[in-house]
């Protein structure tokens, strides 16, 4: 138990342990935001099509991974944000080889 600063009653704070959670869902977690996290690197790095297609498929795979978690909407982020990267990469390499080759 806390008090309350203010006027001093006792207050409940709950407060999650990450060691009381189980360790498939602290696994699921984590590949929900680690997909959420490629999939923005996905996008930035979009314009190195072989490093945004990589990373993209990376992210695709933990999303899917993450989606049996409590934080599936990190996981459909990272999912959305990597496909978007990958179509940013496929976009920018045939940009790549009509301006190289003159399509």
């Amino acid at each position: 138990m806390t008090l309350c600063v203010l006027c001093g009653k006792k207050i409940f704070i709950m407060q999650t342990d990450p060691a009381s959670l189980d360790p498939e869902e602290r696994l699921n977690k984590f590949y929900a935001i680690a997909s959420a996290a490629l999939g923005v690197l996905s996008l930035c790095l979009g314009v190195i099509p072989i490093l945004g297609t990589v990373l993209g498929i990376i992210g695709i795979i933990l999303g899917i991974l993450g989606r049996r978690s409590e934080n599936k909407r990190a996981a459909t982020v990272g999912i959305g944000l990597s496909v978007i990267g990958i179509l940013t990469a496929i976009i920018f390499s045939i940009l790549l080889y009509v301006e190289r080759f003159g399509g």
